[in-house]
């Protein structure tokens, strides 16, 4: 069902979510970290760049003082010519060097972003795999995968682009610094005027754009979220004409991104003409004043005077305004260019953010000293640890005291006064208590709700128990590494998961050690080699978006193959035959007799006719046990299960 029709001026409308502190000094932490020969190289590379691209104010300023004196005889018109042509010589020369810095730093540069993007998304991935079953539940599918792809490719930018550019741009702002107050330090103090109120500017436009920008990310991830639910559900939304709805839904969705995204971008685009005509505002301040100065005979202060007079006061002449215009007008245009990049920087800083959130989700806990090993016996009769398949399984038990015991795997598990919740403050199962002794089987009736999957959700440990106690073989679960506990048990699930692949290589995923041959016998006792062989390769058919070219029944067919593969001790079937028509649940269920004998079993189901042969059979109400016995015992109390197998209940 699609999720409830979000309201167009939600929390992310209205651009309430703050960056956090620290992201930007993470992200360069890691780049320096990770990749300093790399960033060490693109740091030198950005320094001659800039440096290079700066200097040019005093170079200027001697060339205009040599072409004034040679055109007004002071000097000689050669001696001019010879003066202006070294001076550019030594400007070519500079600019050329700071070209070639620009061509390595490209370079450089594209290795680190790649390498960087690579790295991160590879992070984030084995992160992913060792988060809890608890985090998927409470986040869409879709705004996990923005993280990959939208959020990760916003750090593209910044690496690549804008932080070079920052660097560049800081290193050419000091370096005019010192050019202006070489040249005139009157002058530059009225520049700094002008770069307090860009900055002021900056500060107050840009922070407002930085909110929407961060709730811009997370409204990206929240539609993909619902586009990724909606193409999963198509069919649902087909079959119950919920299109109009559907778009509507969308609609709003889509508002809510379009609502900030247009804030954000409206401040973003209104900085950088801002901070352009305040710039050019200044060097007509510049020019004015130094102008003024120099007609109206005034004196320059500047350490240039200092060092060719001893004196800080000289004559403001026109070379020195003509230098000082040039290099105003730079600085100014390296101000706007920061200002261009706060899009970049924003977007990324929230991409970031969101990137590190994942990272930062603590991971499963993997707890537990208990291994699982192959084991066989010697010939004094005792468990023996191997690295070689036996067959026989084992809990190795290390001790304190420096001893190891190992406990043969027989699949007796007890559940003791067990309460859960999924949330703390709601508790779905209540004092419930049972056993499954080797090679019994167990099964489990009830409503939708009642708890039947929630009690194998407990056995797997994807949620921990609130109170009670689970042993296993006399073990308590909480000892077992998840691991090996999870790799003791087999499960065939209500919804199969197929992945891209062969058909052989969907069922070796239960144990990927397998071979052929054991595959091949694994679909056999699933009863699903027949329609195997009867598609296009064989085995070798690729499967392709969760098997979407195979129906529900053969889907399920080869999820009981890749469980009887992984040849776990204790099986958990959930409504493993619910998908199967009932002329193939025939030939299922014989597959099913062979792949659960000799082992514990635990069944799920709804159809009363699969779990009729079971050692007991659990009714469950409300998250609590009020019934259990084999099938004649409960037929003959005559109480909800009779109602049930009768017909006069329904379960609601």
């Amino acid at each position: 069902m699609p999720p409830a029709r979000p309201s167009g001026k939600s929390a992310l409308a209205k651009g309430k979510f703050v960056m956090k502190k620290g992201v930007l000094k993470r992200l360069i932490g890691i780049l320096f970290k990770n990749y300093t020969g790399l960033v060490t190289v693109i740091a030198l590379c950005i320094i001659l760049s800039a440096v290079a691209g700066s200097v040019a104010s005093p170079f200027l300023q001697e060339i205009y003082s040599a072409i004034a004196k040679g055109t007004s005889g002071e000097w000689s018109a050669s001696g001019a010519w010879n003066t202006v042509l070294a001076y550019l010589s030594v400007l070519a020369g500079i600019y050329v060097l700071g070209l070639l810095a620009n061509l390595l730093m490209g370079q450089i540069s594209a290795i680190l972003t790649q390498k960087f993007l690579a790295d991160m998304r590879n992070k984030v991935f084995a992160k992913m795999q060792t988060l809890p079953i608890r985090y998927f539940d409470r986040n869409t599918h879709g705004d996990i995968m923005s993280i990959y792809t939208n959020d990760i490719d916003a750090l593209r930018q910044l690496i690549s682009q804008s932080l070079p550019q920052i660097c560049s741009t800081a290193i050419t702002l000091i370096t005019l610094t010192f050019s202006m107050l070489y040249i005139s330090a009157l002058v530059f103090g009225i520049v700094l005027v002008g770069v307090v109120f860009i900055l002021f500017v900056t500060k107050t436009v840009g922070s407002r754009s930085a909110r929407y920008f961060m709730a811009q990310q997370r409204a990206v991830g929240r539609m993909e979220g619902y586009i990724e639910e909606i193409m999963h559900g198509q069919k649902v939304v087909k079959v119950f004409c919920h299109e109009d709805a559907t778009i509507a839904d969308f609609n709003a969705v889509n508002g809510a991104l379009s609502d900030v995204s247009y804030k954000a971008n409206a401040f973003s685009n209104m900085l950088m003409p801002i901070i352009h005509n305040i710039g050019n505002i200044l060097c007509v301040a510049v020019a004015f004043i130094g102008c003024a100065i120099a007609v109206n005979g005034g004196y320059n202060v500047g350490f240039k005077s200092l060092f060719e007079t001893g004196s800080f006061a000289a004559a403001m002449t026109f070379p020195t305004v003509f230098a000082l215009l040039g290099a105003a007008r730079q600085f100014a245009n390296s101000m706007g260019q920061v200002s261009g990049q706060i899009n970049s920087v924003i977007m990324a800083m929230a991409g970031a953010s969101r990137v590190f959130d994942l990272l930062d989700e603590p991971s499963e806990n993997y707890d537990g000293y208990v291994t699982l090993v192959n084991v066989f016996v010697n010939g004094n009769g005792e468990l023996e640890e191997t690295t070689e398949r036996t067959g026989i399984w084992a809990w190795k038990h290390p001790h304190g005291d420096g001893t190891t015991t190992y406990t043969r795997l027989e699949g007796d598990i007890v559940m003791q006064d067990v309460d859960f919740g999924y949330v703390p403050e709601k508790i779905v199962l209540h004092d419930v208590s049972l056993f499954a002794r080797p090679g019994q089987q167990v099964a489990f009736v009830g409503a939708t709700g009642a708890g039947k999957t929630t009690i194998t959700n407990l056995l797997n440990r994807f949620y921990d128990i609130a109170d009670g106690k689970i042993r296993y073989d006399g073990i308590n679960i909480n000892k077992i590494r998840k691991k090996d506990l999870r790799r003791s048990l087999g499960m065939v699930l209500q919804d199969t998961n197929l992945f891209t692949g062969t058909v052989m290589d969907n069922i070796r995923y239960g144990r990927l050690d397998a071979t052929d041959e054991e595959c091949i016998e694994a679909a056999k006792l699933a009863n699903a080699h027949d329609f195997i062989t009867r598609l296009p390769q064989g085995y070798q058919t690729m499967l392709v978006s969760d098997g979407a070219n195979l129906s529900q029944g053969q889907r399920q067919l080869l999820s009981i193959a890749r469980a009887a593969v992984a040849d776990a001790p204790v099986m958990i079937l959930d409504e493993a035959t619910s998908s199967i028509d009932t002329r193939t649940e025939a030939l299922v269920q014989k597959g099913m007799d062979s792949l659960m004998k000799g082992r514990t079993v635990f069944v799920i189901a709804h159809r009363l006719s699969t779990v009729q042969n079971s050692d007991v059979i659990m009714m469950l109400d409300h998250g609590r046990i009020i019934e259990r016995g084999t099938h004649d015992d409960l037929i003959a109390k005559k109480g909800e299960y009779y109602s049930l197998y009768t017909g006069a209940l329904e379960l609601e």
